[in-house]
């Protein structure tokens, strides 16, 4: 004999009061969205260099492994397909001003690497919302066979969890072209930020390479600090200040250029084989006593015979 419904089943209020199976509602898993994905980058990029950095060294990961659960994974690109290489070339951009920021601080700031990687994957351990980091400080260096730190962060309790994992785990990866990028480390990028519109410095420079790696390339070198040195290939340093031309036919350093406040003017003083401004060879000095001349703007300096820099106005 069927059941009779009830009034308040007839009314429909118990299913209002006392919710079925039928109509709890499912717990909603939020979608992974691009900036969630740039921030999880930042953050780590920001780790890394807490983590490896010491004395007035800034050390930081070159390659990054992102790992997401599969369906976060899938759903993204079915809907987001292209944006993870955005993603990536705006966190390098960011990485560029973080490490500005610390280079001005006076920190040192030398990439242990000559290009970025990050690998944007799935793992099928993983459950919705769920994040996972690996870094690696040189991409296809000797670090083979050293254990990865990893960071994990379940969705069920958001605390990252960081261990050790050797390099067989990540066989349980899955990698899609979709999601792995590589990108060359740009000394210059990070040395020298181009200037913003009316942003001006004490003096432009700019040469053209003769070099056959180099040939018909223009360098050019806003100086923005009080005190320049014009240095060649071999030069080991990588700040602001320093005007890195790679040839053989540069000294290291070969000259500094200064400009004097009071009355507004540049001077140089050379330290290189032979240095020639103006057609007049310059007296090679001391780099502990150096001895300056005025360098007058629309100057032409010759260096070793080969080398021409030409010095203007910002």
């Amino acid at each position: 004999m069927a059941e009779k419904p009830t009034f308040w089943k007839k009314t429909g209020l118990q299913d209002f009061f006392l919710p079925s199976e039928k109509t709890q509602k499912k717990q909603v898993v939020k979608a992974l969205t691009p900036d969630e994905v740039y921030k999880y980058i930042i953050d780590k990029f920001k780790e890394s260099v807490a983590e490896l950095s010491f004395a007035n060294r800034i050390v930081f990961y070159h390659e990054f492994i992102i790992c997401f659960n599969e369906e976060d994974y899938k759903e993204f690109l079915a809907h987001k397909q292209g944006l993870f290489g955005i993603i990536v070339h705006e966190s390098v951009n960011q990485f560029y001003k973080l490490l500005e920021e610390y280079r001005k601080s006076g920190k040192t700031v030398e990439p242990s690497s000559s290009k970025w990687v990050f690998r944007l994957v799935s793992h099928p351990d993983y459950e919705r919302g769920d994040k996972g980091f690996i870094g690696k400080l040189l991409p296809g260096s000797t670090q083979k066979n050293e254990n990865l730190r990893v960071t994990f962060i379940p969705r069920q309790t958001g605390v990252a969890e960081t261990l050790d994992l050797n390099q067989e785990i990540l066989n349980g990866f899955t990698y899609y072209s979709e999601g792995y990028y590589e990108m060359p480390y740009d000394l210059q990028a990070s040395a020298i930020p181009a200037p913003s519109a009316g942003q001006k410095g004490y003096a432009r420079l700019e040469t053209i390479m003769p070099d056959q790696n180099f040939r018909g390339k223009k360098l050019e070198f806003l100086m923005k600090n009080d005190e320049i040195t014009v240095s060649g290939k071999d030069e080991s340093r990588n700040e602001t200040h320093i005007f890195v031309i790679p040839s053989d036919w540069v000294n290291t350093p070969h000259l500094s250029i200064r400009h004097n406040h009071a009355d507004g003017k540049l001077y140089l003083a050379s330290f290189g084989e032979k240095t020639i401004v103006n057609e007049i060879e310059v007296p090679r000095t001391e780099i502990s006593h150096p001895d300056w001349i005025e360098l007058p703007f629309n100057s032409r300096i010759l260096l070793n015979g080969i080398i021409g820099i030409n010095i203007f106005k910002p």
